[in-house]
């Protein structure tokens, strides 16, 4: 294993290619996180493995190491939690098969969406989001992005508060994984099982200590300290929560593609040095 010594840009764990809903190919984001400097990245497309074959291969020509990666959408206490795998086997059976059923489940929300959105005033909603798409499952992003073009919102985040979050008109609920069945699958695929961006849920205080116990009950590894979107104060109260729940630390950016221009792959800061580092039980 090479030295992986977490300096500013150097790894990046938690990213997204067009096989789910990042703007750039499998090639083209390990193109863009070698040209930066990161030197160990990990692909986590949403509930699916598809674009890891490619990125693998693209690692091996510019010479960084890939973390074979997944995240997963979990249903918790009627939330909706992303799990990150890191480290997985992708031959293994039992996420093989738990992924091809959020696979199917993604396939009926985004048929379900398309029809909502269409009566909506999103012409040609379901078949526009498919070839946006190319070939790699549609999700909510694929939908703002055809709002912002055909003027119904003037950018995606406005996208999703008018649209697609709970409550609005393009919103359709799913059952996903349960936090035990998902950290299972990850496991048994020989991977560590974090917890993505846990300031990113909305929650108070009292709720975000109460997923963190859960996600311990259940087995979790290790959870993100450092992330992309952080501020140093979330940062800060990240790295106490990992500290008291003896958990494990991640660094990934979230990094979706360039259109994020206030993001760039391995942007997370460093680990505080206390955080044992969750690459550092990887294999690649």
């Amino acid at each position: 294993m090479a030295d992986l010594t977490h300096t500013p840009g150097s790894i990046d764990l938690h990213t997204h290619s067009t096989a789910s809903d990042g703007r750039l190919s499998p090639t083209a984001l390990v193109d863009r996180a070698a040209d930066g400097g990161v030197r160990l990245l990990a692909l986590t497309d949403h509930d699916t493995l598809a674009g890891l074959d490619e990125a693998s291969h693209q690692a091996r020509i510019r010479g960084i190491e890939l973390i074979k990666g997944v995240e997963i959408s979990v249903t918790w206490e009627k939330r909706t939690l992303h799990i990150v795998g890191l480290g997985v086997a992708t031959s293994e059976r039992t996420l093989a098969s738990g992924l091809a059923g959020l696979q199917a489940l993604r396939d009926q929300r985004a048929r379900a969406m398309g029809k909502q959105l269409e009566a909506e005033g999103l012409a040609g909603a379901s078949e526009r989001a498919r070839e946006l798409a190319g070939g790699g499952q549609i999700t909510r992003a694929h939908y703002a992005r055809l709002l912002v073009d055909d003027g119904l919102c003037d950018k995606p985040q406005q996208a999703f508060k008018r649209y697609l979050k709970p409550g609005r008109p393009g919103y359709v609920n799913v059952t996903w994984a349960g936090l035990e069945e998902a950290i299972g699958w990850i496991h048994a695929a020989g991977g560590q099982a974090v917890l993505a961006h846990p300031m990113a849920y909305g929650m108070t205080g009292a709720w975000r200590r109460r997923m963190l116990t859960a996600f311990c009950d259940a087995g979790g590894d290790a959870m993100e300290v450092c992330c992309g979107n952080h501020n140093p104060s979330d940062n800060h109260v990240c790295a106490r929560d990992a500290r008291h729940y003896g958990l494990k630390g991640s660094v990934g950016s979230d990094y979706h593609g360039p259109h994020q221009r206030w993001l760039a792959l391995g942007r997370p800061l460093p680990l505080p040095a206390d955080i044992e580092p969750v690459w550092v039980h990887l294999s690649f």
